[in-house]
């Protein structure tokens, strides 16, 4: 993190689940970036916010950790399957999915949270198998979500409590 500009706001600052708080440290995170410093405030009490900065600044682990701690101190809606993700995060790219999807499971495996990667093309039954397993998260490009929320109806986002649109511009 050294070739990012950090504020002299800390992660500790905030209210985090402690298992979220120590994995941070472990990886070395302890100053946010200015883009983190700017909406984590509004997005870990659940407010929406929208993000513009540079590529590199630290965008991805903003809402990553906006969206581990929620699901980490939020109970699960009282009406959800099993099988219901409580958050979905979609990317224009496979290339953009895939290195979230790699960040996220970095930071939320160890926490008990299941994650889901899906985009075109793939193996569709293996994604689909995965998905029906149940996840928490599903990181996905518009494409094969629609594919499997539409047309098969294997996944159902209503019990989807957080949604992220990664370089929403794109789609």
């Amino acid at each position: 993190m050294s070739d990012k500009p950090l504020t002299d706001l800390t992660f500790s600052s905030f209210e985090l689940h402690p298992a979220l708080q120590a994995g941070l440290e472990g990886a070395g995170f302890t100053r946010c970036t200015p883009i983190q410093a700017l909406t984590l405030p509004v997005a870990l009490p659940g407010g929406d916010v929208a993000g513009q900065a540079q590529t590199g600044t630290g965008k991805t682990l903003a809402f990553l950790v906006a969206v581990v701690n929620r699901l980490l101190t939020r109970p699960a809606l009282a009406d959800r399957k099993p099988e219901d993700p409580r958050a979905l995060i979609l990317a224009p790219t496979r290339e953009l999915a895939i290195q979230i999807h790699k960040d996220a499971v970095k930071f939320g495996s160890d926490l008990g949270l299941r994650f889901a990667l899906v985009y075109g093309g793939v193996d569709y039954d293996k994604q689909r198998e995965l998905l029906q397993q149940g996840v928490d998260v599903i990181i996905a490009t518009p494409g094969r979500l629609i594919d499997y929320v539409k047309q098969h109806k294997v996944v159902s986002l209503h019990a989807c409590e957080i949604c992220v649109l990664d370089e929403a511009d794109r789609m």
